[in-house]
């Protein structure tokens, strides 16, 4: 079992490598191939082993990995743990070129619920995957990552807008474009996306680029995660919700002695949860239905063995902050640090019941861990995530937990630096656990 130290380390590796869902998905893919993990396409067969760990992607921005254990799906059924690898950010536009006061910019979209006002001022990057059309008249992909700041939104002066601290809005066509560049002086040569592209993509290794034919562009912070506060105890990174749920789940796989393990595991990590789930590649999607189904032969027997499961919805959770304490029911203000949290809504926004509750509560105390628990105030609407609508997909028995955080959906976000380590090692016990209770 890994360390507290070391566990934060891999973490803090993995959202820097990680700006959008497309690198998400690439970071898992390298890591459970160093695990021993098989890769598998959708358009071929399969031919599975027992103790086996294999993996399949889909849109290369969502990944399902599992384990087979001894193939005795009856016997044990499926140790499920879900988490999402999309983050609400700022999507570049197709037309994205602005030409502004002799400012080069690029449009923008707001992908999800995003904070805004934070995303002002920062050192923004851009990341995401290019199609392009080269000299053979072949279509291929590649994924970019600047990684170095090469773009900004500058706030307004308070002196332009003396009521800023009090009521500013945010126009999202308007007032958030980045600005890249000057334009030259001689008006010649205009930057252009697609010229920023195509000299990216060569200095990449890619030199046989006839033309960029689309993209799917994320502007991000480009600050490091880090650990911070005065003696460290803080994660601060873009992403967290909810790449540290991913990671979380595919550490505890990845950990899971599946060579050995008799009880199969699965993880799932869907793209567009920030947006409603519902795509090819979503949890509103069949992508995981296929795949369970493919793995154990019909409907029928997926559906029995889906009767003797537990799914695990992993995401994260709002702490109580200390300066907006009362947007809290006062009996269920989770603090950073003191544990993960279990999220419970009775209006089905969380799909925990008080069974599925009672079993991670069963598994942390087997681990000797703490947990909290999350209602949100009766006169405030609830957030979701994948839980409910993997639990109507399946028809299998579901929690959802996650990590307290600060600043949810912030380019810059914060979390405890143990919470994660803890159901770390609760979800290790619970893909090793033959028997739940019923």
């Amino acid at each position: 079992m890994s360390t507290l130290s070391d566990f934060n380390h891999q973490l803090l590796q993995f959202l820097n490598s990680s700006p959008t869902p497309f690198h998400a998905v690439s970071s898992m893919t390298e890591l459970l191939i160093n695990a021993g993990f098989i890769p598998l396409k959708e358009s071929e067969s399969w031919s599975l082993k027992d103790f086996q760990g294999y993996f399949i992607t889909r849109n290369d921005s969502s990944i399902i990995a599992f384990t087979t254990g001894s193939q005795e799906y009856f016997k044990h059924g499926w140790r499920l743990v879900g988490a999402h690898t999309d983050s609400p950010c700022l999507k570049v536009k197709p037309n994205a070129d602005l030409y502004q006061q002799n400012y080069w910019q690029l449009g923008v979209e707001v992908y999800g619920g995003a904070l805004l006002n934070p995303w002002y001022d920062r050192d923004l990057s851009l990341a995401g995957r290019v199609t392009f059309l080269n000299s053979q008249k072949q279509v291929c992909s590649a994924l970019i990552n600047f990684e170095e700041p090469i773009a900004v939104i500058p706030s307004l002066a308070i002196h332009l807008d003396r009521n800023a601290n009090k009521e500013r809005s945010i126009n999202p066509q308007t007032d958030i474009p980045p600005i890249l560049s000057l334009i030259p002086e001689d008006n010649t040569n205009k930057p252009t996306l697609s010229k920023l592209l195509i000299s990216h993509l060569n200095s990449a290794g890619y030199q046989d680029i006839k033309e960029i034919l689309d993209y799917e562009l994320s502007f991000y912070d480009s600050q490091a995660p880090a650990l911070v506060g005065l003696n460290k105890e803080f994660i601060a990174s873009a992403r967290l919700d909810n790449l540290l749920s991913c990671f979380i789940g595919l550490h505890a796989l990845l950990n899971s002695e599946y060579q050995k393990n008799e009880v199969p595991c699965l993880l799932v990590c869907n793209d567009h949860e920030e947006v409603g789930s519902q795509s090819h590649c979503g949890a509103q999607g069949p992508f995981l239905q296929q795949t369970l189904t493919r793995v154990m032969g019909c409907p029928i027997t997926a559906a029995q063995v889906m009767a003797n499961s537990l799914m695990i919805s992993v995401d994260n959770a709002h702490g109580i902050h200390p300066n907006y304490a009362d947007r809290h029911d006062a009996n269920h203000g989770p603090i950073l640090n003191k544990g993960p949290v279990i999220k419970q809504n009775c209006n089905q926004r969380y799909a925990t019941n008080s069974e599925t509750a009672a079993i991670y509560k069963w598994l942390s105390q087997q681990q000797q861990v703490p947990f909290q628990s999350f209602v949100v105030r009766t006169d405030m609407a609830c957030g979701s995530t994948i839980g409910p609508i993997t639990a109507g997909e399946l028809g299998v028995r579901t929690l959802d937990i996650g990590v307290p955080t600060f600043a949810m959906h912030s380019p810059r976000e914060l979390a405890g630096n143990q919470d994660g380590y803890i159901l770390n090692n609760v979800l290790q016990a619970f893909f090793k656990t033959t028997e739940l209770p019923s």
